[in-house]
């Protein structure tokens, strides 16, 4: 099983003005969306995602890019490296176990049927 993970990094805050610059992220709010290539029943696939947010570390001299400049890949890698490769692994684990869950599960919901109307 191949799970495709894919990130959302569009949601930043910034600061207005920082170190001389304009709009430096400093924070970006990121999810990460997982399907799995085995279809469900109906049809469609197994997904799971992620949602939180990361600090971003103030970019080194001489290394700043500009709000207009930057493309949500330059802030997927921002968010990457602030996270960390073994938190990124350990995420990535989560998304297969949360898919992996749907596909074979160990538990169900179920409810207790009504009794029947006394005759």
């Amino acid at each position: 099983m191949a799970n495709l993970k894919t990130w959302d990094c569009k949601s930043v805050e910034v600061y207005v003005q920082e170190s001389g610059n304009s709009d430096v992220v400093y924070n970006v709010n990121w999810r990460i969306n997982c399907v799995s290539d085995v279809a469900k029943p109906d049809g469609g696939f197994y997904q799971s995602s992620l949602y939180s947010s990361q600090q971003i570390p103030a970019p080194a001299e001489g290394t700043f890019i500009p709000f207009a400049d930057l493309t949500e890949a330059i802030v997927e890698g921002w968010t990457k490296a602030a996270l960390g490769d073994e938190r990124v692994a350990e995420l990535y684990k989560n998304l297969d176990a949360q898919i992996e869950a749907e596909i074979n599960p160990t538990s169900l919901s179920m409810q207790i049927p009504s009794p029947a109307p006394a005759k």
